[in-house]
């Protein structure tokens, strides 16, 4: 592995946080602006529950961008983390994106977001996303109106899922990250452990298949992982909180795991470029939410009331 940049004399380095409400394209915005996938992408909102870095390389400019849950009224614990997690990397970032889903417009949740964007230490950028499915006249509407709420910094209109205008933002940003050193080596792309990642994607191959069946409280532990001869053995633990929903994840005769086994398996092979093998285990695990342990390895904090 390379090392990072050391020369801070001509080089930048910052956070930049990608806030907005549930299924605004946050994570699909970070994957593009990485050039590779780093957080996991469903139709389910709330899929992302904690800030995941993306790291992307545009010129002399090292960019750490901050997947944040998406942004809305908590009603459970659980719900609370996710929020104090979202704001959290708000707050501690150098740029802040504001995304908004330009097919959705101003939502109650986006008003929300616009009501505490005052509270953060920077200038916020605008993102308007899913362009390609609004009007030119209401997007420049949409832009004007927001302009005159908030005074960001810049205003961006983009398809993070085909690309558009994607490039500008990044050139952008990077050119607006603080001065210095990189913080970490030019070949990689995420700070989040392997064990993590392999969790997030199996979580992923689980929405996609029971999107509809299964609520997104179900989570998935990586419990076991030994670097072997002929690749990599997994062991991963899907935990549900009723035994209705474990035989949902089962599926008739183990057909649902094995289908969730092989594509999970499949994107992790060709993310660590050696044979995986995985093993997937489903377990009920009530009220879990109430757990301060199942928050920190999901890489939140507990809230206690």
């Amino acid at each position: 592995m390379s090392e990072p940049v050391q020369d801070a004399s001509d080089t930048r380095c910052g956070f930049v946080a990608v806030i907005g409400a549930p299924n605004a394209g946050k994570s699909t915005l970070v994957n593009a602006l990485v050039g590779a996938k780093v957080s996991i992408v469903s139709h389910k909102v709330q899929t992302t529950r904690m800030p995941i870095r993306g790291i992307a390389i545009e010129g002399k400019s090292q960019i750490v961008f901050i997947d944040t849950p998406g942004i809305f009224k908590p009603r459970r614990r659980l719900d609370r983390a996710m929020v104090h997690a979202a704001w959290g990397g708000a707050g501690d970032a150098d740029l802040v994106v504001m995304l908004i889903d330009a097919a959705k417009g101003t939502s109650e949740e986006v008003e929300a977001i616009l009501g505490k964007l005052k509270d953060i230490k920077t200038k916020p950028l605008l993102a308007l996303n899913k362009v390609d499915r609004v009007k030119k006249e209401q997007l420049l509407e949409q832009a004007s109106d927001l302009n005159a709420r908030i005074p960001f910094a810049a205003t961006f209109m983009i398809s993070a899922l085909n690309g558009s205008g994607v490039a500008d933002l990044k050139r952008y940003l990077a050119a607006h990250v603080p001065p210095g050193p990189w913080h970490y080596p030019a070949d990689e792309i995420s700070d989040a452990p392997l064990r993590l990642m392999a969790s997030e994607i199996t979580r992923e191959k689980m929405y996609e298949r029971l999107h509809e069946e299964l609520p997104y409280q179900a989570t998935v532990e990586t419990t076991d992982w030994k670097e072997k001869k002929d690749g990599v053995r997994i062991e991963q633990t899907i935990f549900v909180a009723r035994d209705s929903q474990r035989s949902i994840v089962l599926g008739k005769g183990g057909s649902m795991i094995k289908q969730l086994s092989m594509q999970a398996r499949k994107e992790l092979a060709e993310i660590l470029e050696k044979p995986v093998h995985l093993f997937l285990f489903v377990k009920v695990r009530e009220g879990w939410e109430d757990d301060p342990e199942r928050y920190r390895e999901q890489g939140l904090d507990f809230p206690k009331d």
